[in-house]
């Protein structure tokens, strides 16, 4: 018995040693300092931005075309009773959630690249605006950062000022990705729903449009700046329609988030890219960004890059109901002047040269 009681005193004592080895063992390791913890929640803010923007639609169509096979089906069948009963609400006002507009996250994603916002000049409350964002780049992070979400200070810098920003139309026919934009406040880029904003919400709207569309996401890449702007008119003819002063605005620092495997053209990789834009409204980029465990790895994420979105001098539109062609190639040409100036202006202070030019197709 004796024998025993020692054998187990003795397992004690060593148990309760190599507790106390691993409590020390423990504390030794260094905590994670307040910068590593920043980097990993902006991180993990871009992380879920661009799952959400790339998979939420695609992942959300196949789940409930799947429940139609199984004893849940009657999901998809209230959710699609759903859909065509808020069919218009995207073109009629959205659905806009102002608490995500200050969700926190968005800050952490603001300081991951960061995103700084520049102003030149006012915009008066008593007016509508259609401000035109360049360049697309992939996934238009600047136009989302600034005119989406409150963390780079738009509604402070422009007070009275609502922003939205529109984006593809057949976005807001997925399933729950509708939702989301929605609540995001974003609008499809249909003449409806920009008319419904310049017309029917009083003054101080500002619409933001990515002009250069799917076909400039094409052209994307560091150390070039190519927007497809030359024949892209309507939103001018939109802006006279209603009365709304043009406002140029170019992110700087947009192209070199990813990179991205470009095509020459006439090349056959070019003429299916350029097919599928046409038909389904965006153009499937080839590209690459850094891995989420590491800098040095590639994956889906944006690169770490500074973007500077000056919002330029508004350009002075009068009310016509039906502009002629000559008006409306009149006031497209002082646009593509007002962003010429505000691109050459500004372009050696944001980490350009000053041999860097600005090419419209």
């Amino acid at each position: 018995m004796k024998t025993i009681i020692a054998a187990c005193s003795q397992n004690l004592s060593g148990s309760r040693a190599s507790v106390q080895s691993a409590l020390r063992t423990l504390l030794a390791v260094p905590w994670p300092s307040q910068r590593d913890v920043r980097s990993w929640l902006q991180l993990l803010s871009v992380l879920q931005w661009v799952l959400s923007f790339l998979l939420l639609g695609p992942v959300s169509l196949l789940l409930l075309i799947y429940l139609v096979f199984t004893s849940f089906w009657p999901i998809s069948a209230l959710y699609l009773a759903w859909i065509i009963l808020d069919w218009d609400t995207a073109e009629t006002g959205g659905r806009r959630l102002p608490c995500l507009r200050r969700w926190p996250v968005w800050r952490h994603f603001r300081d991951y690249f960061p995103v700084k916002l520049v102003k030149t000049h006012d915009l008066s409350p008593s007016h509508n605006y259609i401000i035109g964002s360049h360049p697309h780049g992939i996934l238009c992070v600047g136009a989302f950062c600034n005119f989406i979400t409150g963390s780079t200070g738009f509604r402070e810098m422009f007070p009275g000022i609502q922003p939205f920003l529109t984006t593809l139309a057949g976005n807001f026919r997925l399933p729950l990705f509708r939702e989301y934009l929605m609540s995001g406040g974003l609008f499809p880029v249909t003449r409806r729903a920009i008319g419904y904003l310049l017309s029917q919400n009083g003054t101080g709207n500002a619409v933001a449009i990515v002009i250069g569309g799917a076909a400039e996401s094409l052209s994307c890449r560091p150390g070039v700046t190519t927007l497809i702007l030359k024949n892209r008119k309507g939103f001018v003819r939109m802006a006279l329609q209603y009365g709304a002063n043009l406002v140029p605005s170019f992110s700087f620092g947009e192209n070199d988030l990813f990179r991205q495997v470009v095509f020459e053209e006439g090349s056959w990789m070019r003429s299916i890219q350029l097919r599928f834009q046409k038909m389904f409204g965006f153009a499937p980029c080839v590209f690459y960004g850094r891995g989420v465990t590491s800098v040095r790895s590639r994956g889906f994420l944006p690169y770490a890059r500074p973007i500077t979105t000056v919002v330029g001098e508004p350009v002075t539109v009068p009310k016509i109901e039906d502009p002629s062609r000559e008006t409306v190639d009149m006031y497209h040409e002082m646009y593509v002047r007002s962003l010429l100036k505000l691109f050459n202006e500004n372009k050696t202070k944001y980490g350009m040269t000053e041999t860097d030019e600005l090419r419209i197709l």
